[in-house]
């Protein structure tokens, strides 16, 4: 199979540095910052005059230079193409979904290879060094195909999850009403009414990463803001020893306990499930164990759908308020009858849910066979 360098065969494109001064949150034309490559759309205008050379159209593949190295097809209307944001146009002589499906594992090599101080800058110079491997261009189209299907499969199943979820979320206003108005007039409290115990994890210096171990029989887990934001209590490798565990044992966390996220990316819930291992949170955490006035569907439904109200801090890294703030923020509380009610609708499209993520992560494994085998 031919190597050739992904200049050869495609025009890379750099964004123009369009002026600050000029965005908007509404007028003028959408610019593409690195955020708006994978998910597709923009929230930023710009009203800078700009040449049509830089408007980028569905379907066009970009690349964000910053932060993770991601290779997207954009998705919406048209928009500009911004400074760090770079379009690949493929040639004649390549097909262009080959190429998309080829670039993370370029993008991936460059990861590998360039050392990072802190945020990741992908380089004009490093660009122009990547080889991609061509089989004919019947090939190239047949690798495509192959690639979208079980693509579409994947993008199909997480288009029905988010509509079940905004089921769920629909199903909640119906039963119980906008949680800001209160309609039926439900008993109203604060967090720390429905809680035996809220805390915020440690402060950082009394849990360094000096202080972890490797895992093994007598060690405890330490929860990370990764473990809400993934909703998985398996990933993560940070432990300590009994002796650092028991000096911070009231930050432990349990079966049932919700942990969320805190600083950056705020606000992630995520319930402990039967059989989590025994552990601590880390200062990015917040851990709430409810009491028995509140089912836990309820508790965390009603978060996801009021956490926007929190109240936040600082510069650049949002970052969630003294735990006192939280413990104040009030909360609706139906009778008990009629949160069982919601928490069976829950469990059944839980159920639905649970099949179609068995379904998706069979085409994941698909995918991930497949782009190993085609590109290595």
């Amino acid at each position: 199979m031919a190597k050739v360098k992904l200049t050869d065969v495609c025009t890379i494109q750099y964004g123009y540095p369009f002026d600050s001064k000029q965005f908007s949150d509404s007028e003028g034309m959408p610019l593409i910052r690195i955020r708006d490559v994978i998910r597709g759309y923009s929230e930023t205008y710009t009203t800078e005059e700009y040449s049509d050379e830089y408007v980028v159209r569905q379907g066009d593949m970009l690349v964000g230079m910053d932060g993770e190295f991601n290779i997207a097809k954009w998705g919406k209307l048209p928009a500009l193409l911004n400074q760090r944001v770079c379009r690949i146009i493929p040639t004649d002589s390549v097909y262009g979904d080959y190429i998309f499906y080829a670039m993370p594992k370029a993008l991936k090599e460059i990861e590998d290879r360039t050392p990072f101080v802190t945020v990741k800058h992908l380089s004009a110079k490093e660009i122009n060094k990547i080889i991609i491997s061509l089989p004919p261009l019947e090939t190239q189209r047949q690798i495509a195909a192959n690639l979208d299907k079980v693509t579409h499969t994947i993008d199909l199943c997480n288009a029905i999850l988010e509509k079940l979820d905004l089921l769920v979320k629909s199903r909640f206003v119906e039963m119980f009403g906008d949680p800001e108005i209160n309609p039926f007039g439900w008993e109203r409290v604060t967090i720390a009414d429905v809680c035996s115990s809220i805390v915020r994890g440690p402060f950082g210096s009394a849990l360094k990463k000096e202080f972890f171990v490797e895992q093994n029989e007598t060690t405890y887990k330490v929860y990370e803001q990764k473990h809400a934001i993934q909703k998985s209590a398996t990933i993560g490798t940070y432990y300590v020893t009994e002796e650092k565990y028991k000096e911070l044992k009231r930050f432990e966390c349990v079966a049932g306990d919700i942990l969320m996220s805190c600083s950056g990316t705020m606000g992630e819930l995520y319930q402990l499930p039967v059989g989590c291992e025994r552990g601590i949170i880390n200062q990015a955490l917040c851990k709430f164990t409810l009491n028995d006035r509140i089912i836990p569907i309820v508790f965390l439904t009603y978060m996801k759908q009021t956490i926007g109200n929190l109240e936040t801090k600082g510069s650049g890294i949002q970052n969630i308020a003294a735990v006192s703030f939280v413990k104040a923020m009030p909360i609706n509380l139906p009778p008990l009858e009629i949160q069982k009610k919601f928490a069976a609708f829950v469990e059944q499209t839980d159920k639905s849910k649970l099949a179609v993520k068995q379904v998706l992560e069979k085409a994941e494994t698909l995918k991930k066979a497949l782009m190993q085998e085609y590109f290595g």
